[in-house]
């Protein structure tokens, strides 16, 4: 969580996604350059260049060089979650003061803190660990995902507080 309160999804993880999504859209066996994803997602092809490079790491991803070359997923897009692209470029879901919940612990009247941490941590891996790079493509989100988006306060934002 960012200091004004609000939960970020980084740039790098937007772009991850978004690649992914047009590697999973292309035809079967079909190679995707780089310049393409660029170019088709608004992405600047050298902060995807990084991106393609810590996708084909973790595995999720894999790339050719050469003239038929450029990139592809390694699994079938119904296997990679929105979480795996999110871990692979920004880590854990939910850090408070850049530490897991869990290891924190609070006195008195804010003892119970740890416990409302714990559950944003919770609630996002809901999401985006039932979310599926395919689902995103074909339009089926999960029912965690269309019970918020069917709720028009889902769409306003709060900020700034009231």
């Amino acid at each position: 969580m960012r200091k004004d309160g609000y939960v970020q999804i980084s740039a790098r993880a937007d772009y991850a996604l978004r690649a992914l999504c047009v590697l999973a859209s292309a035809p079967d066996e079909c190679a995707v350059k780089a310049d393409e994803i660029a170019s088709a997602q608004g992405i600047p092809r050298t902060f995807l260049d990084g991106i393609l490079v810590e996708l084909r790491r973790a595995g999720l991803i894999a790339s050719r060089r050469g003239r038929d070359g450029g990139h592809r997923l390694a699994r079938p897009a119904y296997a990679i979650s929105l979480a795996d692209v999110i871990r692979v470029t920004d880590g854990p879901l939910a850090l408070v003061r850049g530490q897991r919940p869990e290891s924190h612990a609070y006195d008195g009247a804010a003892r119970h803190l740890q416990d409302v941490w714990v559950a944003v941590r919770a609630s996002l891996r809901e999401i985006l660990e039932l979310t599926t790079v395919a689902q995103v493509v074909d339009g089926e989100l999960p029912e965690a995902v269309t019970a918020y988006t069917c709720q028009d306060r889902s769409w306003q934002s709060v900020w700034p507080p009231q």
